[in-house]
């Protein structure tokens, strides 16, 4: 049986040093760009950001039960048992409905591509089958970012704030949020004041959704074959027209 991987952040360790941040986009050939991005977007998908002097990162957390997944109609998104939360890009239809839905709003829309996607961290699920470890946590010097089984780095988590308890504040963010994630943190100060939400249930919001899908399944299923059709006419149309012109450019070549 697979055991789930997870990241371990410990921001006592994180050191600014953005090894992590350029390790993500080499991985991912993201383009560089001539600042440091310092939000989640199509092109960047984890921040390095600084509060009252201590760093953090912030990325996908990958839920146990992403709500992504459960509000997409098409089954784009998928929780894999090794734990990243994947994307497939070929069953997306465009209807931004995981972007509304994400608890810690990551997922982000290529707004200016004529065929947009969405984008976010997948945690290197490509490495993780070639045995590798995550990008980021490979790159980071300090260990602030830690990848291993999830039941081990929360057992590594719960011994760290154990026998340091001036150290850290008593709580490992995504060990219950919203049924747990993917990504676990550590701090010595409130994750409220990195921005994270403090408001999240334990219940995944998931059920939720399901609670709420279910009982407009109809609708759901009429709208995502209608936002697919548009998709399919637009992208068609694009392709048409792309061999329209490269057949008139061909016909004048034959001509000269």
């Amino acid at each position: 049986m697979t055991k789930p991987k997870a990241l371990l952040i410990d921001v006592t360790k994180c050191i600014g040093c953005m090894a992590c941040y350029y390790a993500c986009k080499e991985a991912n050939k993201l383009p560089e760009t001539e600042k440091v991005e310092e939000d989640l977007s199509a092109t960047n998908y984890t921040v390095v950001k600084e509060t009252d002097g201590v760093f953090y990162r912030k990325l996908c957390m990958h839920c146990n039960e992403p709500t992504c997944a459960s509000v997409c109609p098409v089954k784009a998104f998928e929780k894999t048992p090794e734990g990243p939360v994947i994307y497939h890009d070929k069953k997306c239809i465009g209807c931004r409905y995981c972007i509304q839905a994400c608890p810690f709003d990551v997922p982000a829309y290529e707004w200016k591509s004529n065929k947009p996607l969405v984008k976010k961290c997948t945690m290197c699920a490509q490495r993780q089958k070639e045995g590798k470890i995550t990008a980021c946590a490979e790159a980071c010097p300090t260990g602030a970012t830690y990848f291993g089984d999830r039941e081990e780095l929360l057992a590594e988590a719960r011994k760290r704030i154990q026998e340091n308890p001036g150290q850290y504040i008593n709580h490992i963010y995504g060990e219950k949020e919203v049924g747990g994630t993917s990504v676990l943190i550590i701090s010595s100060i409130p994750f409220e004041k990195f921005g994270f939400r403090a408001d999240l249930i334990e219940k995944p919001l998931s059920d939720l959704t399901w609670e709420i899908m279910s009982k407009i399944p109809n609708y759901v299923v009429v709208s995502g074959v209608f936002l697919y059709g548009i998709y399919w006419i637009i992208n068609r149309r694009m392709e048409l027209s792309e061999y329209n012109k490269s057949k008139n450019r061909d016909s004048s070549e034959d001509k000269n």
